[in-house]
Order: C-alpha cells, then sequence, then structure tokens
C-alpha cells in the first residue's frame, strides 16, 4: 500500500493539482489574470456590484476589450475581506464539450474547497446523459448550501460555450442554487439561460457596454495610471477617439508611451475590435523586430506559454533567456499580455483575446507546412513536460494523429489505473474518429468508456464489432474484450452471458497487464459467489499473480486490490461470516481513502457492503449515516448488487423506525433503477418485499397485485440454474409463502418455507436460512406443533449467535422475537445461548434515531413561533429545498424519497404553516425564523 502524500493524496482534486500528467486541467484557468489589477477602481460600478452581491446572478455582457474581466477581478478583491469565497473559470472554445467543461466547473469549485466537489467528481466518466449532468448539479447544489459560506462562481468568456447540453446544465446550476451561491456570468453576446424568473425576483443584475464604458474622469485616471502623467486636453481627446472603451483606451497608451501620440491623431476610432486589430497592426506590430514579431505569433498558437515553451516554439530549444527578456518586456510595456499565476516553477501567460485573435490571423496566413511545424514543436514540448490533451491536440493540428494516437495508448493503462477516467475520455475526444476505429487498443479503450458511461447500447455494439474484427491470435486484445464482454454482464446482471466468456478469464494471456488481471479475478469471484462457491470466489483473489513483483506492488494493483479484497469480504458476508466481513470492508474503507481516485470504486463498494453488516449487527444508526448521502453516487457507479444492498439496508432501517412510506420510497426508487436498467432480479426484490409490506399493512389486493408481477418474472426465467436469476424463483416462493400464510394456508406455506430452507442449505446462504427457520417456526408453531417450533427456533439461535447475527432474526417475522422468548422462557439455556437471546431482546427495543416524522419520537426544531407546530427534520429538509427552487421530484431525487412521499410531507407542511402553495411555505419559514431569531436577541 503507498503512503499517502503530503499534498493530501487522498483527495480527488489535489492529486489533479499535482500531477499534472495524471490532470487534463489547466490551473491557470482557475485564477483570474493579475495585470488587469493595475487598472483604476471604479467606485460607481463597484459600488453598484457591492450591493448586489447577495442577488443569485450578475451578467457583464458586452464586447471584447470593455473592461468586463477587470471589474469582476476588482469586485473579486472587495469581496474576499467581507467572507466571500470566489471561484474563477476562465473558458476558451476548447471548453464547448459537456465533459470538459464540467470537468473544469468541479476544478474551479475544488479550488474554494474540494470538499464541495468530492461526491461530484467521483462521478466523472460514469456517464454524461441529461440525468447524470442533473445529478452532478444536485450534488454540487447540496454540498454548497451545507457549506455555508458565500460563494461566487465566475464563469468569464461564457460566450464561447454554445452546445446545449451545457446550457442546460448552467441552467439547471442557476435554478437550483442556494441562497449562498452567486453566479458572475461574463459574455461577449448575450447569455443562452433563462433568467426571466430572476429579473421578475430582483435576483440578477445586468450590466452592458453603457454601463463599462469609462466616464471622462474616469479615462483621464487610467490614462495617468498608465503613463504617470497626461493633461486633460489629450486624455480628453483620447476618450472621445475610445468613447471610453477599455482596450482602445490602452493601446493608445502604448502609442503614447512609445512617442507616437501623432498616428493616434486625425479621425481614428477605436471602439471596436476591428479598429483595435487595425491599430494594433499599424502601431505595436510594424514597430517590433522581426524576431519578437514572430515570436509574438507562435505564442498565440498556444491557449497559455511560458519562457521555455515559447524557445521551443522559436526553433531554439536552448533561447529561454531571450524569450524571458521578451516576455518581460511586454508585460511591463502593458502590451495585453495577460500572466497567471501557477503553481509550477515558470510563470505562465496568455494574451488578450483580441491580441490573440489578430495575431492568428496572421499565422494562418502562412503556409500549412509552416504552422504544422511549429505546431509539432509545441507537441513535443508539451509531450516532454508531460501535459498530455495539450500535446494530443498539437500532434493532431500538426499533422501527425498516428503520434497522438501512440501516445494515448502508451498512457491508457496507467490513466485508468489510477482511475483518472475523465483525461482518458478527453484524450480519445480530441483524436480524429478514423485514427480511433483504426486502432483495436484505441477501440477497446471507447468500448469501456462507453460501459462506464453506462451506454450500454453502444458498449454491446462496440463489443460485437471488435469480437468479428479482432482475430483469434490477438490474444492480449481478444482477452480484453472478453473481459470487457464480461464487466458488461456483471453490470447488466446477466451471469449467463459472462458465463460464455470464464474460459477465456480462467486463462489470462502471459504478460497481461496488473489491471486486467485484477478485474479478471474480481470477475470470477462474482460468479463462484453467485454459484455459492465461497472458497473458489476468495482463492481467486489469494492467488493473483499481479500483485506483487519482487515484494513490491504493480502500477494500479493497490485500488484493484482493495475491491478484490471486497469481494472476500462480501464471500464472508454471504456465508453470514459477518464479524469476519467486518473488519475487511473497515480496514479496505481506511485505505482506499488514501487513493484518491484510483480507489473510488473500492471505498463506495467496501461503504456499501459495510453498511449491510452494521444494520445485521443491529448498528442501524451507523448503517444509515454511512449510506444514506451517497445514493446518487451508488446508482451511477457501483454494480447492482451494491445497489440493492444499499437501498435494503436503507428501506429496512426506516421501516424499523415507522417511517413506512419513506421505506416504500427507496424501494420503488430500486424499482425505477432496475426497470431503467433491465434488472429483472432486483425488480423481484422490490416485489418481495412490497407484498411481504403490504400483507402486514393489510393491504391484500395491493399485496396480490405485487405477487402477480412478481409470478411474471418468475415464468419468464424458468432455467435460470446456477445464475444469479436462480434468487428470483427464491424471491417469488418466498412471497407465495408468505401469501399463504396470510390467507391462512399454514401447510402450502410450510412446505414451500421447507424447500426454501433447502435451497438455502445448498447454497450455504446462512442468513436467509436463519431468516426462514424462524419465519417456519412462527407457521409450525399456529400449526400447533410446538416441537418443530421449538427445534427450528432453537437451530436458528445456534447459528446466529455463532454468525453474530441480530436482525436476521428479528426481521424473519412481526412474531419471531415473541417466540423466541416464549421458547428460551421454557428451556434452560446455555450461558451462551442466553446471553445471545437477551441481546436479542434488547436490539428490539432500540430503535432508530433516523424516525423523523412520528410526532412522539421526532427531532424536531426549536419552535417557529407560538401556536405553530414545530416542523420536523425531514419537513425542514423540504422547506429548504423548496427555496431552492426543485421541484418535487428533485427534492425526492436529492432525498432519498419518492415523489409521493414528498406529497405527503408538503401537505403536512402547509397544514402546520397554515398556507397553501410552495412560494407562501418558504415565505411563511423565513418570517417565522427571522421572528424567532429577533425574540432571541439579548434585550
Amino acid at each position: 500500500m503507498d503512503k499517502p502524500r503530503k499534498s493530501n493524496a487522498s483527495d480527488p482534486l489535489a492529486s489533479q493539482a499535482f500531477n499534472p500528467v495524471q490532470s487534463p486541467i489547466v490551473n491557470t484557468k482557475l485564477i483570474p489574470p493579475r495585470s488587469a489589477g493595475r487598472l483604476i477602481s471604479r467606485e460607481r460600478l463597484q459600488d453598484q456590484m457591492l450591493k448586489a452581491r447577495r442577488q443569485r446572478c450578475i451578467v457583464l455582457k458586452g464586447p471584447a476589450g470593455c473592461g468586463k474581466t477587470s471589474t469582476l477581478i476588482a469586485w473579486r478583491q472587495a469581496l474576499l475581506p467581507l467572507g466571500y469565497d470566489v471561484a474563477w473559470l476562465t473558458l476558451s472554445a476548447d471548453d464547448n464539450e459537456l465533459t470538459r467543461f464540467i470537468d473544469y466547473l468541479l476544478a474551479s469549485l475544488g479550488q474554494i474547497d474540494p470538499a464541495l466537489v468530492r461526491e461530484a467528481i467521483q462521478l466523472e466518466g460514469r456517464g454524461i446523459d441529461s440525468e447524470a449532468v442533473e445529478r452532478t448539479v444536485i450534488t454540487l447544489v447540496r454540498s454548497i448550501a451545507a457549506r455555508g459560506r458565500e460563494l461566487v462562481l465566475v464563469l468569464d468568456d461564457l460566450h464561447h460555450l454554445t452546445d446545449v447540453g451545457i446550457h442546460q446544465a448552467l441552467q439547471w446550476l442557476i435554478d437550483y442554487a442556494p441562497a449562498n451561491l452567486h453566479l458572475a456570468l461574463v459574455s461577449r453576446s448575450a447569455v443562452p439561460l433563462s433568467l426571466a424568473r430572476l429579473r421578475s425576483q430582483e435576483l440578477v443584475l445586468e450590466l452592458n457596454l453603457r454601463d463599462l464604458r469609462f466616464t471622462p474622469t474616469e479615462s483621464e485616471q487610467f490614462l495617468k495610471a498608465q503613463l504617470g502623467e497626461i493633461n486633460t486636453r489629450d486624455a480628453k481627446q483620447m476618450h472621445e477617439l475610445t468613447d471610453g472603451w477599455v482596450a482602445g483606451l490602452q493601446l493608445l497608451a502604448v502609442s503614447h508611451k512609445k512617442n507616437r501620440p501623432a498616428a493616434a491623431g486625425g479621425q481614428a476610432q477605436l471602439r471596436d475590435d476591428q479598429a483595435f486589430a487595425k491599430f494594433f497592426e499599424v502601431e505595436v506590430l510594424s514597430h517590433l523586430s522581426p524576431t519578437d514579431l514572430d515570436l509574438m505569433l507562435l505564442m498565440a498558437v498556444c491557449n497559455r506559454f511560458c519562457a521555455s515553451l515559447c524557445a521551443a516554439l522559436s526553433g531554439h530549444p536552448e533561447a529561454v533567456s531571450e524569450a524571458n527578456a521578451l516576455l518581460a518586456r511586454l508585460e511591463r510595456d502593458n502590451l495585453f499580455l495577460i500572466p497567471v499565476d501557477s503553481a509550477e516553477r515558470e510563470t505562465w501567460y496568455r494574451l488578450h483575446p483580441l491580441l490573440r485573435e489578430t495575431l492568428l490571423k496572421y499565422f494562418d496566413s502562412r503556409s500549412k507546412a509552416e504552422q504544422q511545424t511549429v505546431h509539432v514543436r509545441a507537441w513535443n514540448w508539451f509531450r516532454e513536460h508531460h501535459h498530455l490533451d495539450e500535446a494530443v491536440h498539437h500532434a493532431v493540428m500538426g499533422g501527425d494523429p498516428r503520434a497522438a494516437a501512440d501516445l494515448v495508448e502508451q498512457h491508457a493503462e496507467a490513466l485508468y489505473a489510477h482511475g483518472d477516467l475523465r483525461m482518458l475520455i478527453e484524450l480519445v475526444r480530441l483524436l480524429p474518429v478514423e485514427h480511433v476505429q483504426a486502432r483495436v487498443k484505441l477501440r477497446i479503450l471507447k468500448t469501456r468508456m462507453q460501459l462506464y458511461a453506462r451506454d450500454f447500447v453502444a458498449c454491446t455494439e462496440s463489443l460485437e464489432r471488435l469480437f468479428r474484427d479482432v482475430p483469434e491470435s490477438e490474444v492480449h486484445d481478444r482477452f480484453m474484450i472478453s473481459l470487457l464482454r464480461a464487466s458488461l454482464a456483471l453490470q447488466r446482471d446477466d451471469t449467463d452471458a459472462a458465463m460464455t466468456v470464464l474460459p477465456q478469464l480462467l486463462n489470462p494471456p502471459p504478460g497481461s497487464n496488473s489491471v486486467a488481471i485484477g478485474s479478471c479475478a474480481n470477475i470470477l469471484s462474482w460468479l463462484y459467489m453467485h454459484r455459492g462457491e465461497y472458497e473458489k470466489a476468495r482463492q481467486v483473489q489469494l492467488d493473483r499473480p499481479d500483485l506483487l513483483i519482487n515484494g513490491e506492488p504493480l502500477l494500479g494493483t493497490t485500488a484493484g486490490s482493495l475491491q478484490g479484497r471486497c469481494m472476500i469480504g462480501l464471500s464472508l458476508a454471504l456465508e453470514g461470516q459477518m464479524t469476519q466481513a467486518e473488519r475487511v470492508y473497515r480496514d479496505v474503507l481506511h485505505e482506499a481513502s488514501h487513493c484518491g481516485k484510483a480507489g473510488a470504486d473500492a471505498t463506495y463498494l467496501s461503504a456499501a457492503l459495510l453498511g449491510e453488516v452494521l444494520y445485521e449487527t443491529n448498528d442501524v444508526d451507523a448503517a444509515f449515516k454511512l449510506l444514506s448521502g451517497w445514493i446518487d453516487i451508488l446508482e451511477r457507479i457501483s454494480i447492482p448488487d451494491s445497489v440493492l444492498r444499499v437501498l435494503q439496508v436503507l428501506w429496512n432501517v426506516q421501516w424499523l423506525a415507522g417511517n413506512q412510506q419513506e421505506a416504500l420510497a427507496f424501494v420503488e426508487r430500486l424499482d425505477e433503477y432496475a426497470i431503467k436498467l433491465g434488472l429483472e432480479r432486483l425488480q423481484a426484490y422490490c416485489l418481495t418485499w412490497q407484498v411481504r409490506w403490504l400483507l402486514i399493512l393489510g393491504e391484500s389486493a395491493a399485496a396480490h397485485a405485487k405477487l402477480t408481477r412478481l409470478e411474471a418474472i418468475d415464468a419468464r426465467h424458468p432455467d435460470a440454474g446456477q445464475t444469479a436469476l436462480k434468487e428470483i424463483h427464491i424471491l417469488t416462493e418466498n412471497a407465495r409463502a408468505r401469501w399463504q400464510l396470510a390467507q391462512g394456508d399454514l401447510d402450502g406455506a410450510s412446505t414451500r418455507i421447507e424447500r426454501l430452507i433447502e435451497t438455502c442449505e445448498r447454497h450455504r446462504r446462512q442468513l436467509g436460512t436463519v431468516r426462514l427457520l424462524v419465519l417456519s417456526a412462527v407457521i409450525e408453531a399456529e400449526r400447533g406443533n410446538h416441537e418443530r417450533a421449538r427445534e427450528k427456533i432453537m437451530e436458528a439461535l445456534r447459528r446466529g449467535q455463532r454468525f453474530g447475527l441480530v436482525r436476521s432474526l428479528l426481521d424473519a417475522h412481526p412474531d419471531g422475537l415473541k417466540l423466541i422468548t416464549d421458547i428460551a422462557n421454557r428451556e434452560t439455556l446455555d450461558p451462551v445461548l442466553a446471553f445471545y437471546v437477551e441481546r436479542l431482546q434488547a436490539a428490539d427495543l432500540t430503535a432508530p434515531a433516523v424516525s423523523k416524522d412520528k410526532p412522539a419520537t421526532a427531532t424536531t426544531s426549536k419552535p417557529l413561533a407560538s401556536g405553530i407546530e414545530p416542523l420536523s427534520e425531514r419537513e425542514i429538509e423540504v422547506v429548504r429545498l423548496l427555496a431552492q427552487a426543485l421541484p418535487n421530484k428533485k427534492i425526492a431525487r436529492a432525498l432519498g424519497l419518492s415523489p409521493e412521499t414528498v406529497k405527503w410531507h408538503l401537505s403536512h407542511i402547509y397544514s402546520k404553516l397554515g398556507v397553501s402553495s410552495r412560494d407562501e411555505a418558504v415565505a411563511r419559514v423565513r418570517d417565522l425564523e427571522s421572528h424567532s431569531d429577533t425574540d432571541t436577541q439579548p434585550k
């Protein structure tokens, strides 16, 4: 296990910031430029913006060079002493792609606090469909709201983004933003978002060119700051020539410094970008030496540059000192060169957009061969300095996509091992499609990305084409294809499909990489567990040849082996060995926390499985606390088994707490997930629990309808054999037995339960066996077979005590504990079993702390006002989300409820507050809280 680095390697964002090889993030885009700080303070504009600092949105719209960015920099400097955090993101045309934009959005917010994006960043590469993006936004919104501090997010140069998916993501961010999140949007063109509701609520400040232009006084102050001294007449003339346009003023100041004021005379008007370009050509570029002019053209080729890169672009990599001298001179002369802070050793710069656009026109006029030569130099420099995405971009532009593809192939496995899926997606996106299609390894990589994005249809089609196209002689590629087919089968809960590639998984070709071997071992463990072969499942992990070489772990094996250890823990848990399983899960959870992105899958898998153990051992509150906030992420990145186990724990905890609506809501959530992915085994679990609970609630007709659905699913899988789908028949038989028991058919119920006990024994499922023994004992007691009931209870107690089980016995039947107590009172139990019965009795008396909505046990807020019934914690959470303008469906998703349960909460909230609408409820709570705060102030 690698030791954690001092740079907070346990945090995903930290590992991005300190390892450029792993990340496509250009950190200079996350920091406001420094040079604009020289501009004068504009009190008129700053006062207006400071007054609007608590509004939802501030929009600055105007042409290039009108001072939008410098205005925001000054505003940022004024906000920081007021306790505001300001996240900054400068956008470019390269960011006009949804996954890349989301990546940069997370990185910018992570600069403020890595905890803000810790959950959202784990979803990278796991899907960019509308639902996935919306969940990411909701995760961010909840993190920002929970943090509490005022946060401003600046999106500079928003006009570069035309992708409708990005616009939708931003719209969600605005619509769902909590009161402490404020967005500053900077654009040359109209912002492509709906701000009508914010305007009606007076929550948006919009500034345009008229607001941003300098007044005559501000122009004079600016020119004095630039030139040291200037007479009023000249300042007035320059203001009139530019109409207060900042870029024009700055360019005239440059000309004046060079003692060429006459060139600015006449009727030259510097009020737009076309005039800027013409003036810059005549007054600046024409006066540069050929060497300096050439170097400036080369700078424009890259989004950012430093001295050593400039030297390399010139074809003289040794001339770093000369490049440094030019950059220092350009910065000193204020020639639109913007230095950007960076964690790297060298100072990085970028050009003012107007200047870059002007220079690129010159560069584009050069021959294609000359242009490609420069791009090749850039690609070589970025490759040597491990900036992979920029290297690939320039290799493609330099006419060498083959070399770019080689680079991607070279780094693919290392990036995958480090868990940097986002980087892989970015690199593949940069390559021409025909070059991806021409290489089997890149096609396999793209297919792997489709799998992790849960685009199962595209993944299936890609695998079919690969299987047809790749000859059997290419053993390593064929093995990777088989591995992906098995992984897809695991995600689809399709054991049959996985079994078809079992021979290939059992015989990986010599020289297979560690990541492939680890994935293979984990899939084999999963298959063996579903066959009830637990020792084999564990032995596969213990025999892995990829873990050590000369006593040292191979690249990528740390995270892979952690997942393998989770499989060992799961095999123990399925056998009922909960104590041993808990130790494994806790160790994995601890170690995975130090692995950054690479440990994400192991973190969530171990947490999901640990929650199941905690529930079984009756540490119910700890189980709920561990799992309740992770449902969205688990649904996106975990295998179906993990999602099933987590939601079973959550709905059982809610049922124990008496929150029947919320328990059923979690069941409905799993049902929706299962239907969406076509997972009938998970649907069977949902229906089985619904039958059971509806019978307890006395809703026989509804229970029978669910049973009918369950039987229809069972009928579709008559030959499940040893596959995971065999559980469907077991679940159906369980539901049928409970239905018979509720209908008074004790003999029929008993017969079915006996067959189920035999099945569980055959597959060595101890938890299932113990639950069925208790249920069978209850049936036998009702039939009057008291000795048979005693035998079954005693066997259940012996097994439960040996394996440390608690909830399996208590949850088996509502009358289960009473029967256990009656039999224990008549028996002379040995001290161990007697103590175990006492533990069961004590556990049954311990109510979960999550019981939030029952008046007798609810944890409530302080009274809002006399005569107003207090709201429960859950009702306060609902109101808080109402205030963020989330619809019922989004509130349900955020809180892990069904929309029906949210409606149920809203009716109670309206009743308590004496209101009839969402807006009235929010306003009423704010008024009452304000009134309450006033009353508690010291007099």
